[in-house]
């Protein structure tokens, strides 16, 4: 089976005006790398929150928990690199804060060029954009071998958050509750849901409910399938129930979500 093909974007372009897509916890089934060029915000990655602002890279493995909360000023370019491809990219998730005005032009390049590539839709783009992509790759992989790039250790809070964020974005569709995942964790409720609260700044119920709510709002706007079959995937036990949660979670039922997205 074909790969997609990598995609180049603003960041407005990712969140199609929706600011929700970027700012709830969730995760992504291939690779991203973020340039920020402008502005300052929130990150949650790898369990921890941390501050992020212009000339930061933040390198996203598939399938891990983030989510980036920026200002309406703020500008930025991602690269969407599907999982499975040839490329080689750092196996955790990374931020980088950029000083170096030699690397700083150089992933700027990279990605402005591969922008136009995307835009223009010449002959062999696909081609171009897998090669800068590569080239992207090279820079990450330069980069996070500086010392100051090197991560910091992490405490034990941030440890069991990383460790729960792994289990979220994994189980987030089977019905799981936090005292469930705390088990699987072999902690209590309460110290899962203190250590969350200390490194991110969110609660364990409130992590796996973004993930939930993240998924059911991309499934209602991006999908054709049934209100109750969505429930049904995300492990609710009535679309009754399913319609109880958007509705305390956005003030609109699943119904009037996907319409309004629509309309």
């Amino acid at each position: 089976m074909s790969l997609p093909p990598v995609q180049i974007s603003t960041l407005a372009q990712l969140t199609s005006g929706q600011d929700w897509k970027l700012s709830l916890a969730h995760d992504r089934p291939a690779h991203m790398l973020i340039w920020l060029t402008r502005g300052q915000g929130r990150l949650l990655l790898n369990g921890t929150r941390r501050g992020v602002g212009t000339h930061n890279a933040l390198s996203i493995p598939a399938h891990t928990l983030f989510s980036l909360e920026m200002g309406r000023q703020s500008m930025g370019l991602a690269a969407v690199i599907p999982d499975g491809t040839d490329v080689r990219l750092p196996d955790g998730p990374r931020q980088l804060r950029m000083r170096d005005v030699t690397a700083i032009n150089e992933l700027t390049g990279l990605l402005e060029a591969a922008q136009r590539e995307a835009n223009t839709g010449r002959a062999l783009s696909q081609d171009a954009l897998d090669a800068h992509v590569l080239l992207m790759s090279v820079w990450l992989r330069r980069q996070i071998t500086e010392p100051e790039h090197l991560p910091q250790p992490m405490n034990a809070a941030a440890r069991l958050s990383a460790a729960f964020c792994k289990r979220v974005a994994a189980h987030h569709a089977q019905g799981l509750t936090m005292a469930d995942h705390a088990a699987a964790l072999n902690v209590t409720a309460t110290h899962l849901t203190r250590a969350c609260k200390a490194a991110t700044g969110r609660t364990a119920a409130d992590l796996l409910t973004e993930r939930v709510l993240h998924a059911a709002r991309s499934a209602l706007i991006e999908t054709d399938v049934a209100i109750q079959d969505i429930a049904r995937h995300l492990g609710f036990g009535s679309a009754a129930y399913f319609t109880r949660f958007m509705q305390q979670h956005t003030a609109s039922t699943p119904t009037a979500l996907r319409k309004s997205a629509r309309g």
